[in-house]
């Protein structure tokens, strides 16, 4: 079964699993994101967070939206134009709900992509 990608890119979370740069092991965290194609955009406020070191350090990550797990690779978003898609992408999805203003989030955080490879794995049911 392949999965809809339109359909996932209305989720509200994503769940990105890094592997964690001194323990090796799985690091799995829930996030905001935007789908834009085969690509996955998040922001990270904390430009230090664990998962983009564990990211920077190894690109090959794994994301999970609505039941269906993808491989993929991690990058930092560094080209203007794609900068500044991730951020209007992610502020139009999730400023409409949200009772604070992100305006100051989307203009500081880092915008990190996840570009998809394969579907990994399907969980059905999960959608």
């Amino acid at each position: 079964m392949h999965p809809d990608l339109h359909t996932l890119a209305q989720l509200d979370f994503g769940y990105l699993t890094t592997t964690g740069r001194v323990t090796g092991k799985p690091h799995t965290i829930e996030i905001w994101f935007a789908l834009h194609g085969r690509t996955v955009y998040m922001l990270a406020g904390n430009h230090a967070s664990d998962w983009v070191k564990n990211a920077r350090r190894t690109p090959n990550v794994s994301m999970t939206i609505g039941g269906f797990a993808f491989v993929g690779t991690a990058r930092i978003v560094d080209q203007a134009e794609e900068d500044a898609l991730a951020r209007r992408l992610i502020l139009a999805k999730y400023q409409p709900g949200y009772g604070e203003d992100l305006s100051d989030w989307g203009r500081t955080a880092l915008a990190v992509a996840v570009d998809l490879n394969a579907v990994s794995e399907t969980r059905p049911g999960m959608l």
